[in-house]
């Protein structure tokens, strides 16, 4: 297990050098800079400003430096907001967005493998058909979609929900979490019922049938930790993604999470704020990727460490 994990954190290193990398040479190669949207400054104002920021220095030099920055675990201070790191952003804005995260990931998981498992139990049936076409439906609704329509349901016809907004109020964090989640519900609904389906005829399946074993045991002690697998795998980047924030759904409903800096600072050309960004969500996404393969050995015994 030791020698399991060291290995993959080694394996990180390249790839968050990649794409530190890449995200480096696509922002130098966006039109536009960081200070295009400010007011009419005069050349000798920008020439500072330039300098301040280590604009004026040679590509391989800003590279160089931003990688030893990144290495040391400084992302930098942002162009849009002189006067705040990347690393404090992070810290004020992740809190939210993990809150929102976690949220949904309950709702995903609740409504996804309940509606899954049930679906998986009597195949081609209205059990069958009917969860399954929702879920269908979700997968094919976006967010920036379904967000509306819960508003213009909950909150312009019924009025039982605020529009907008993240406060201490909890009917105030229903409806961004319930989009987030039901989204994502419908991927952990299908990938559930496929799992069960495909577990549900194993010869170790029929096995503990003959031996006498409920119908209930059968399902939750033998299948179940086999069909979850697939839903195990979805939740490495899945969850990453959740917990990072969603960009669509916190702009749709204000919340002052980080996917809205990602946004705001693409559109600015913040090349400090997305690079720190960039790297901090794919670090998320590796970090939750090394829990779901652990999970999964410990799901499947057949499988190995290698």
């Amino acid at each position: 297990m030791f020698r399991f994990i060291l290995r993959r954190l080694l394996e990180t290193i390249p790839v968050l050098w990649a794409v530190a990398t890449l995200t480096f040479i696509m922002l130098r190669m966006a039109p536009g800079g960081p200070f295009d949207a400010e007011r009419q400054v005069t050349p000798e104002v920008l020439e500072q400003l330039n300098a301040q920021y280590g604009l004026d220095q040679s590509l391989p030099r800003q590279y160089a430096t931003q990688l030893w920055n990144l290495a040391r675990g400084d992302l930098g201070v942002s162009f849009k907001y002189p006067n705040r790191t990347v690393n404090e952003v992070i810290a004020e804005t992740f809190p939210i967005s993990l809150e929102l995260g976690v949220y949904a990931i309950l709702i995903a998981l609740v409504i996804g493998m309940i509606t899954g498992l049930v679906a998986s139990l009597r195949p081609n049936t209205m059990t069958d058909y009917v969860p399954s076409a929702l879920a269908m439906v979700g997968i094919c609704l976006p967010t920036f979609v379904l967000g509306p329509l819960l508003i213009l349901l909950f909150v312009i016809k019924l009025g039982w929900l605020p529009m907008s907004g993240w406060t201490s109020i909890p009917s105030a964090k229903i409806l961004p979490a319930l989009t987030l989640g039901l989204y994502f519900a419908a991927y952990v609904s299908r990938l559930t019922r496929g799992g069960m389906r495909e577990i549900l005829t194993q010869d170790y399946i029929r096995t503990a049938r003959a031996k006498g074993a409920s119908e209930t045991r059968v399902i939750l002690k033998h299948a179940l930790r086999g069909g979850i697998l697939p839903v195990v795998s979805f939740l490495g980047p899945a969850v990453a993604g959740l917990i990072a924030g969603s960009f669509v759904i916190e702009t749709i409903f204000n919340i002052p999470g980080l996917g809205k800096f990602f946004v705001t600072s693409a559109f600015n050309r913040d090349y400090t704020m997305v690079l720190g960004l960039v790297v901090f969500f794919a670090s998320l996404i590796v970090f939750f990727n090394l829990v779901v393969d652990i999970l999964q050995i410990w799901l499947n015994p057949r499988l190995k460490y290698e």
